[in-house]
């Protein structure tokens, strides 16, 4: 071991290690891969070019995502320290850089954990015969909704309840507040005795998520429509790759994605043994999350053209019935396949008649267009697909196990980014048990994170999630690579590693280490914060006094310690993941879309 090299620590030589590699594996890859690589990948590759999209997202994943990925698993491994710890032990003046990890690590579990709480109550839901989002409730006069659909109204009014605005916060959602105890109280119960309890339970939140997502697709791919969705996703639009946002947004989710600069790798890799290819622990865990992205797009486009299809064929035979009535035709003449013929025919010899019928413009791909990402595509989009399907109270339930599965894989590199760092630093009292201590930690965080059960709760996760995984990752990220290449130094960072995995970096990781890596970083948030300095910032709101609903200027900046306001469409916000407002007329109630 070369004598300039890390030093291990007496913390090291006690530290706990993992019962087999598999167990880390699994952990690493349960951690990197996300309910992001569901519901945000495929919507990036939707609207920035299909396939083209993967171009900028390879290029990211190989010179910014990857040195990374080997970097943090690296110095974990070598230190066997969590993340204050390992920068403590490069310089004092880096202690800062795993404290903003945890803080960063703690700040998104609140968040995380709401939104598998949020799952959770979909799930117990989907158990419901008929599914409670597939119709509408009816008032006093056997009415249902108008200008709204029951996708929107489960979930904005009976999950969310929400209010007009953040300034009201309303009042807590008791079967929120019970959904959130529940998720936090699993995340507890799995991480009760550390790596030994999360090693076994990874076996399944790491692995179901994949033969849930395989049976999807085997599925969806012999539904109607499917081709057409695929078709959708994948057709490259080369042109859209001189949008300079498209390389900005590939960047910063290949960067997310893999769950770097939260902490949660380097406490993982602490507990390994210091004789470990961490090199090719690092290219695989990124693979596979990668490949994982692509992979659940197929089935999830799949589903999204089987709805394009259904919405584009009831709009058609809402025009057929319409035409039929109007000129006395024969049932069954005209057809889905020979509506145009007959539309054109008859438009031609009765224009003001046909005119007069005020008929839906029907078009296949303005519905493949309604994108969305986040909580519009999981709890709108996804559950007006799935109403759809043969059998879809059993297709719900395996969706959101699926989800449930990914953030709860999710949520234990979160916990062990805040754990692990506070036992480094010796500020659990002796005397205390890791599992008391755990439980105080989850105990902690429930009651923070009651404010997302409360009516406005939704706007202030949007201000979380916005910000919190954001900027100040790009920063930690930034000064990590920094510490090591340029402050530590890579010579004799190449020791070390040497030392674990038995031969030196290549030139590849070492240009990326020393230059092309921290380069990039500084690029993304350089243009990062540019961009939205110039942009203007909004939040939908429900508005109870108007029929046409009107979005509310948010001063987001001053809400998040002067970090910089989210862009239109980060990590889970898009043109469909809208709140809704409501006016009561003549006892029918009625829900507005702010657009």
């Amino acid at each position: 071991m070369p004598e300039e090299g890390m030093e291990d620590s007496k913390v090291g030589e006690e530290r706990p290690k993992w019962n087999n590699k598999t167990e880390y594996l699994l952990t690493c890859i349960g951690f990197a891969v996300g309910v992001g690589n569901v519901w945000r990948f495929p919507y990036l590759c939707q609207i920035y070019g299909g396939g083209a999209f993967l171009i900028p997202y390879l290029i990211a994943l190989v010179f910014q995502g990857l040195p990374l990925l080997y970097l943090e698993l690296a110095i974990g491994q070598r230190l066997r320290m969590g993340s204050i710890g390992v920068w403590n032990s490069i310089s004092p003046y880096l202690g800062g850089v795993g404290v903003a990890s945890m803080v960063v690590s703690f700040c998104v579990s609140l968040f995380y954990n709401t939104i598998v709480a949020w799952v959770l109550w979909y799930l117990f839901n989907s158990f419901q015969e008929p599914l409670p989002w597939s119709q509408c409730p009816l008032n006093h006069n056997n009415t249902g909704m108008k200008q709204s659909t029951p996708v929107n109204y489960f979930w904005y009014r009976q999950t969310l309840n929400i209010t007009p605005n953040m300034e009201t916060s309303g009042s807590l959602q008791w079967w929120m507040v019970v959904s959130l105890a529940t998720a936090w109280s699993i995340v507890y119960i799995c991480f009760i005795r550390g790596i030994e309890t999360i090693g076994k339970a990874v076996y399944i939140t790491a692995t179901f998520p994949y033969l849930v997502l395989t049976i999807f697709l085997v599925r969806a791919l012999t539904l109607p429509g499917a081709y057409e969705g695929l078709i959708y996703l994948f057709t490259p639009d080369w042109e859209i790759l001189k949008n300079p946002q498209v390389w900005l947004d590939a960047a910063t989710q290949i960067f997310f994605s893999l769950s770097v600069a939260f902490g949660g790798l380097i406490s993982f890799s602490s507990y390994n043994s210091q004789k470990n290819n961490c090199e090719r622990d690092a290219v695989l865990v990124g693979v596979i999350n990668s490949a994982t992205s692509i992979y659940a797009s197929i089935p999830i486009f799949a589903i999204l053209g089987f709805k394009a299809h259904t919405n584009y064929v009831t709009c058609l035979n809402g025009n057929i019935l319409a035409l039929t009535n109007e000129f006395d035709i024969s049932d069954m003449n005209i057809t889905v396949e020979n509506y145009e013929q007959w539309f054109d025919s008859l438009n031609g010899t009765h224009p003001s008649r046909v005119s007069d019928l005020n008929l839906k413009t029907c078009d296949l791909q303005t519905f493949l267009d309604q994108s969305a990402s986040g909580t519009g595509l999981a709890f709108i989009v996804f559950t007006e697909a799935v109403i759809s399907m043969p059998g879809s109270q059993v297709w719900a339930v395996l969706f959101f196990i699926m989800l449930f599965s990914l953030g709860l894989s999710s949520m234990f590199g979160n916990l062990e980014g805040i754990l692990t760092p506070l036992h480094d630093l010796k500020l659990v009292p002796k005397w205390m048990p890791n599992e008391l201590f755990t439980a105080i930690i989850c105990l902690l965080s429930f009651l923070m994170a009651l404010i997302f059960c409360l009516g406005s709760g939704n706007y202030w996760l949007e201000i979380f999630n916005s910000h919190v995984g954001s900027v100040p990752l790009l920063i930690i990220a930034f000064f990590e690579i920094i510490a090591v290449a340029h402050i530590y130094g890579i010579g004799r960072f190449s020791d070390d590693l040497e030392f674990m995995t038995g031969h030196r970096p290549n030139i590849f990781w070492k240009v990326c280490w020393l230059v092309i890596s921290p380069l990039m970083l500084f690029v993304v948030l350089v243009a990062y914060v540019v961009a939205q300095a110039q942009t203007h910032h909004t939040y939908a709101a429900w508005n109870p006094d108007y029929v046409r609903a009107t979005t509310v200027n948010a001063a987001f900046s001053n809400l998040s310690s002067g970090t910089p306001p989210p862009p239109p469409q980060s990590l889970g916000v898009s043109k469909l993941d809208k709140t809704q407002s409501k006016k009561k007329k003549k006892n029918t109630i009625i829900f507005y879309i702010v657009e």
